[in-house]
């Protein structure tokens, strides 16, 4: 009955058997929580209360400045309108588990705040009319006021309250932070209605960052002879397309942040290496590696920059795979695509494969040259003269065809396949081969191709290179020797103030420098590297 093809009798009889199903829930379930009353309770929880010594002194933040020039692009972009960036708010998991707070990428950008500390919080760029007649703006944060002990909510606010969450920065700090003017998110509605309409001001939003301003925006824009959410849907995409664009060129100080996160993933990449030997014993040594990685993310930064993949033997073919829940088997393959992110929410991508026992097979060797191949070769496509972004990926996809045409797995030449009709070698790299790094892991993902594929480097891109070759178990135009075999190998590179692109990653790449390097690693120097790192930043 798969089909559901109810006969008159089976509903009828179901109808019966539901007439005396409960309607309602029951009342005064205590679920195991605490409840908080009683007048003894109400007497005593509001006095005698010293300075609190976890409440934390705010400095500006160091990317204030550069937030400064970010707004000043992005109102370059779209003069004259209101631009509505909310931080984001907190993603329900499960009944009254939240995922952990990240702060939204655009607000970061042009706010200079990172980490968790602005939940429900709002950005609105509003249009000034200087006296030239060119048009500036002035930038409020509109906040959801910090429940601290003056207010009655502070223990019974679970989500908010200073007794669950700890101190939180109030209106004074957020402005000690920024620089910016601090008011009441209860301001936020009038003030999106002021001057808003058709012979007036125009709005535009950053959606899906936070439903409740996407509502509020859209009933005030309703409401104002703006139109509805549809009507005004390309217009926020457009502000999100610029604000991306914003983001492609990092300044200096943008670059140095990058700069650390990669180094503090190749340390992370590093303690992998010394836990290699135990997780090859233990039955899900994907898991542990992954755990490992992310737990110097958590020592050194705020988290995970995206979801790792941990990938041995087989599973490394799978581009997007992230049950990490694999035994490390000897002789396979293991790759590790990870990054850290910052506290200040910038953040790196690096991956690198590498054999589970510490030695490459002939073929594994041969595999991973020939990816490491088609990297240099973009690198070199990427330093000469006019080169734009795009030529690094067609460069790695020569290199490809090549290196599958010398391997006997190319069913076709490689000049056939280099045709714009052939492409065959896609088959086993089916992917792009890099993307912009900042704030975001892809980040600048919705620019224009003119500031993105096909933009000239310019001194302050950041951007990964991310070549592979994937084999999979089940190929049958692959040599067995072959299947099963998956190898990425990713780097972070920048453009220089001279215009060289170059590496920023700085550890093993070559098949000989990966044995070397797994060979320096064990269990007994894991502990020693949080302490030298804790004492490299005394």
């Amino acid at each position: 009955m798969g089909d559901h093809a109810y006969s008159e009798e089976s509903l009828a009889a179901l109808h019966a058997l539901a007439a005396g199903n409960d309607t309602e829930p029951a009342k005064g379930k205590g679920s195991g929580s605490l409840a908080l009353k009683g007048k003894g309770f109400e007497d005593i929880i509001f006095t005698n209360w010293g300075e609190n010594p976890n409440k934390k002194q705010y400095e500006r933040s160091p990317f204030a400045d550069d937030a400064v020039k970010h707004r000043a692009e992005l109102v370059s972009k779209i003069p004259g309108e209101r631009l509505v960036i909310p931080a984001g708010t907190l993603r329900h998991r499960t009944w009254d588990i939240d995922f952990l707070f990240r702060t939204g990428t655009a607000y970061a950008h042009l706010t200079g705040l990172g980490r968790d500390l602005e939940a429900d919080s709002v950005l609105v760029i509003d249009p000034v009319l200087e006296a030239d007649g060119t048009a500036g703006y002035h930038a409020t944060i509109y906040l959801e006021p910090a429940i601290d002990r003056s207010n009655p909510r502070f223990f019974s606010d679970a989500k908010h309250g200073e007794f669950w969450v700890g101190p939180r920065p109030l209106p004074a700090d957020f402005h000690t932070m920024t620089g910016l003017e601090i008011k009441d998110r209860t301001e936020l509605e009038a003030a999106l209605r002021e001057g808003a309409g058709p012979d007036g001001i125009r709005i535009r939003l950053m959606r899906g960052y936070d439903p409740s301003v996407d509502a509020l925006v859209n009933r005030v824009r309703e409401e104002s002879g703006l139109g509805d959410a549809d009507t005004n849907r390309a217009l926020d995409a457009t502000l999100e397309e610029r604000e991306d664009e914003c983001r492609v060129v990092k300044t200096p100080r943008e670059v140095a942040e990058i700069q650390k996160a990669v180094e503090a993933t190749q340390r992370g990449f590093d303690r992998v290496a010394d836990i290699l030997p135990i997780a090859r014993q233990v039955k899900r040594g994907e898991r542990l590696l992954e755990a490992t990685f992310t737990h110097s993310c958590r020592y050194e930064g705020n988290y995970i920059s995206f979801e790792t993949n941990a990938a041995s033997g087989p599973r490394a073919t799978i581009l997007d795979y992230h049950a990490n829940d694999h035994a490390l088997k000897d002789g396979d393959l293991f790759l590790l695509d990870a990054g850290i992110e910052l506290d200040s929410l910038y953040g790196a991508d690096i991956t690198r494969t590498f054999p589970v026992n510490g030695k490459f097979t002939p073929a594994q060797r041969k595999i991973y040259q020939a990816v490491l191949d088609s990297a240099d070769a973009a690198i070199a496509a990427a330093n000469k003269p006019g080169a734009v972004y795009h030529d690094m990926i067609d460069a790695v996809m020569v290199s490809v065809a090549h290196s599958l045409e010398k391997l006997g797995i190319l069913p076709v030449s490689a000049e056939e396949a280099l045709k714009p009709d052939g492409h065959q070698q896609y088959r086993w790299l089916y992917h792009g081969t890099g993307h912009m790094m900042g704030l975001d892991c892809h980040d600048s993902h919705h620019a224009r191709n003119e500031f993105y594929p096909d933009s000239e480097f310019k001194p302050g891109m950041v951007f990964t290179l991310e070549p592979g070759l994937y084999f999979d178990a089940a190929d049958l135009l692959v040599p067995e020797e072959y299947r099963g075999i998956g190898v990425r190998i990713e780097d972070d590179l920048m453009v220089t103030e001279s215009g060289e692109v170059k590496l920023m990653t700085t550890f093993a790449r070559t098949p000989d420098e990966i044995e070397t390097w797994l060979a320096a690693h064990g269990p007994e120097h894991y502990f020693d590297s949080f302490l030298a790192q804790d004492a490299a930043c005394a």
